[in-house]
Formats: C-alpha cells, structure tokens, sequence
C-alpha cells in the first residue's frame, strides 16, 4: 500500500475533532475514497460506506432526506445490523456532492451524536463553492491531493529518517553528497514522468510499464474533462477548451491563460469566463497561480492583475501529453528541449500540497519571476525562480525584486539540478528536489 501523509491527519481528527464532520475535498484519482476507508476501517469496529453516486442511479433513498430522522431512517433501512453507538460507528458518505441537501444536516447530526461521520466526493470543491447552506462551524475540510515529490519518495524505499535528515539538510542549508544528490535527481526526473496519481505510481512500481502508466495518465486526463459535460453545453465546451489548452500554454515564454485565445474572439475579457476558471480549479483538476506586479505581505491583499496561470494538477498528466513514452529528453536532460513545464507543474503542485496559496510577479519594468509565498515567519514574501537548465544563475527580474526597496523580501530561491547549495545577494541556490522542505 502507498503511504499517504494524510493518514496520520484523518486519525487525528478522530481522535480530536469529534464534534466535526470531516469533508475530504480533491480531484478524481487522488485517493480520498481509499484513504478514509482505509483509515476507518482500522479505526471503528462498525463502518458504513454509502457511494451517494450509486444511490442517485438507483434506490434514491437519501434524496428527499431533510431532516435527521429521515436520514436515520434511509441508513437503518439498509445498514441497521451495523449501528452502534458514537464510539464505535463511522458512517462514509461518498459522491456527497450529488445530494448537496445532506451538507445542511451536519450540524444537527452532530448536535445528536449518534455516530461518527466523514464524506467525500470527485466534485466536492465545486459544489462547496455554490452551497450556501454549509454549516461551518461543525465541518473541518481537508484537502488531498495526489502523492506529493516526499510521498513518492516513500514509495521508492526511502524511510522517515532518511527524509528527515534530508529536510535537515535543507534547514541547515548544506549540499547532499554526490551519491545521495545523484539518487534524489533521477527519483526527481522519474517523478516528473510518473506523477502522483496513486494508480500511476502503483503500475509503476509494480510493472515498471511506461505503457501501462501512460494509459492511465490518458484516462485520468479524459475523465476530468468527461466531469464537465455535467454542465450546460455552453460551459461544457469553454471548460473542455481552457483545460486542453492548459498543456499548449506550457512551452510558452509566458505561461498565462490568454483569455482572446480561448475562443478565438477579439475582446474577450477574464470576468467573461469565471464560471469555467472557478470550475477547473475548485474541481481539483487545475492549479491557479496569480499574478501580481507590486507583491507586498500578505500576497492576498496585494494588487492583483487579471492574469492567472493554470497549471495541470499533476506533472504526469503533463509529460505524458508533451512526451508520451519518449523518457530520453527528460532523464538526459536534453539541451535541445525545454523542461520548464515540468518543472513548473511539478512545483506548482508541490507547493500547493503544502497549503500555498500561490502568485507570481509580473511586473513590465521588472520582469517575471515564477512563483511567489508567504512567509508568515517573518511577515515578509519569497520569491523563487525555478530553473531547469544550466543558466540557473541569470535571473535578471528576480535580481531586480531583491534590489527594489518596494518588495519586502529578506531571501528568494533559485530551485534547479546543480547540487551545491549557494547564498549570494540574498539568493539561495539549491537544488530542485529541496523545493519539498520548504
């Protein structure tokens, strides 16, 4: 089985956060079903799973559910033989986004405290973006994501106290030794082909068939689009247009969405398609990155353009649209080919597993610098730069940010596969797989 660092996060809620609903958010294919199932099964003496999906297609039993009496009802009407008490009794609600009306009875479920509840659901994001009616006070939502560069790791062998004493070398700001760089490069480089799609990674350890994975990556990259057609034909189609433009995007100098391109019309402005950007990105299936030309702490409140970039929600998808089963560019580094896209995708992702919210300068006197964080250590931003390429040093809008006296800034990143670690001008140079530590 994989090891997901959320695991330890789902116990503890249980342990501490009993008088929550727990709501696991994601995209399709990250693992949230298996995860919770997995977790609960260990954990409760008397579990219930209800795919809400399947009740929809067939017995409808929840819904006309309203009340909590009503839903004691649906539940004892087929699982009765396994209600226990609150201690004891975990009941998941799977695809909860097809009946939206059961958000509304968490509170009172919990108020009543018969039993343990979690839910999840493909298209949960969307459809807590457009529900008015949740409860927040008695819900804790928890995002997963597909398995992070650390996840994938741990996949491949290596223990916690290896990666431990890894993100004590990233702390400490000391380069890792040739042999131990050399591994964690090309785990890197296999990880921008395979991803982290829990399936992918699976058939990847288990047959090491670029094939295999590939199909999958093909089929998880039809299936996002697939959830689309749930809306009206029109959003259908400009939705379906933006994500199969997210890949073409990528091999540009400027990777922003550029709104006249989507559907080819002169004046098209970002608010006439925020429906179609909301979608992508609360789905789970995209990653926004926004752009800001005068970043100051906190990044939220800065002045922000209408310029976003999206980003595939998993490097694998990526390279297997841009490389299919040639591995070559990527594992020897081909000077011919420009990786950036990857690299990028990867690091987009990366950091929003770590609960980033995500910006990046553009600035027309200064130029663009790739990502942009918080650092709420010392109340100031971080700029990084990531590169792919053996000009990992020229960075000329990043060397501006650091000198101008109007971006709070004590340190920025230039993330790429040279291994020393380096400090000059309040630049740290480090290597690209480090950018999991920070």
């Amino acid at each position: 089985m994989l090891e997901r660092l959320i695991e330890k996060e789902i116990y503890d809620h249980f342990d501490v956060h009993q008088n929550k609903v727990l709501i696991v958010t994601g995209a399709r294919q990250v693992g949230k079903s298996y995860i919770i199932r997995h977790v609960c099964k260990k954990r409760f003496k008397n579990y219930i799973e209800i795919d809400l999906h399947e009740d929809k297609l067939g017995n409808k039993l929840f819904e006309n559910v309203t009340t909590i009496n009503d839903f004691y009802l649906a539940i004892s009407s087929g699982f009765g033989h396994k209600l226990g008490d609150s201690d004891d009794t975990l009941i998941f609600l799977d695809e909860i986004q097809e009946y939206p009306n059961l958000l509304s009875l968490f509170k009172f479920l919990k108020q009543d405290n018969k039993y343990q509840y979690v839910a999840s659901g493909s298209l949960l994001g969307v459809t807590l973006s457009k529900t008015s009616q949740i409860p927040i006070g008695s819900i804790k939502i928890m995002k997963m994501e597909q398995l992070n560069f650390i996840e994938f790791l741990l996949a491949n062998g290596f223990n916690h106290d290896a990666i431990n004493q890894i993100r004590d070398s990233f702390l400490q700001e000391k380069s890792l030794n040739e042999g131990i760089h050399n591994r964690m490069l090309n785990l890197f480089k296999d990880y921008l082909i395979i991803g982290g799609m829990p399936d992918a990674v699976k058939t990847y350890l288990e047959t090491k068939n670029l094939y295999a994975v590939r199909e999958i990556h093909r089929d998880i990259f039809d299936l996002y689009m697939m959830d689309a057609s749930k809306y009206d034909l029109e959003h259908k189609l400009k939705i379906e247009r933006i994500y199969k433009m997210i890949p073409s995007i990528m091999g540009n100098i400027k990777k922003r969405i550029v709104v006249k391109n989507i559907e080819d019309k002169k004046g098209a402005r970002y608010n006439h398609y925020v429906d179609e950007f909301d979608y992508l990105i609360n789905s789970g299936i995209a990653t926004e990155v926004k752009a800001i030309s005068n970043p100051t702490f906190p990044l939220l409140q800065s002045t922000s353009k209408n310029l976003l970039k999206l980003y595939l929600n998993d490097v694998g998808l990526l390279s297997s649209i841009l490389f299919r089963n040639n591995i070559k560019a990527i594992k020897d580094d081909n000077k011919s080919i420009n990786l950036g896209a990857l690299y990028e995708t990867m690091v987009a992702n990366e950091l929003k597993s770590k609960g980033y919210s995500l910006y990046y300068y553009d600035n027309k006197k200064r130029g663009e610098v790739d990502f942009i964080i918080d650092n709420f250590d010392n109340l100031t931003i971080v700029p990084i730069e990531i590169k792919s390429g053996k000009d990992y040093q020229i960075h000329s809008a990043l060397n501006n940010m650091i000198k101008s006296n109007e971006i709070s800034t004590k340190k920025a990143y230039v993330f790429s596969n040279n291994r020393e670690v380096n400090i000059k001008n309040n630049i740290v140079y480090m290597p690209i797989y480090y950018i999991s530590f920070l």
